[in-house]
């Protein structure tokens, strides 16, 4: 299971990757081999604010529905508009083509709080 070494990690299968533009927001290699062939990807408002935990992203595959929560608390700079017309990125590409949004964090030291790479590895065990 691929779980790269420069970004952070939740326990509900996200990744956050701060570059110099914003928060780069994504899922993990794990939760899209779990979720199947992605169909379909709902993506917010530029602009909209989320608080941590807010569903920022919905996912519909060929085997479910599934949400993508905010990490932090931010606003939405940017969302990935190629996923509108290939939502498989998600699948082929997690952590690069597939992204989701780019936040900008109301406290980017709140990144320090999810979980490295190590620690989320250990997670998914």
């Amino acid at each position: 299971m691929n779980v790269p070494e420069d970004r952070r990690y939740t326990d509900q299968h996200e990744w956050a990757l701060l570059e110099e533009s914003g928060l780069r927001l994504g899922i993990t290699d794990y939760a899209q081999e779990a979720l199947g062939d992605v169909v379909f990807v709902g993506l917010p408002e530029v602009g909209g604010h989320f608080q941590a935990g807010d569903t920022v992203a919905e996912i519909d595959s060929t085997k479910s529905v599934a949400e993508v929560f905010a990490p932090l608390d931010g606003t939405v700079l940017e969302i990935n508009g190629l996923l509108a017309a290939h939502p498989e990125l998600v699948n082929t590409d997690p952590y690069g083509e597939g992204w989701f949004v780019l936040l900008r964090p109301d406290d980017p030291t709140a990144l320090e709080a999810l979980l490295d790479a190590a620690a989320y590895r250990s997670l998914i065990g």
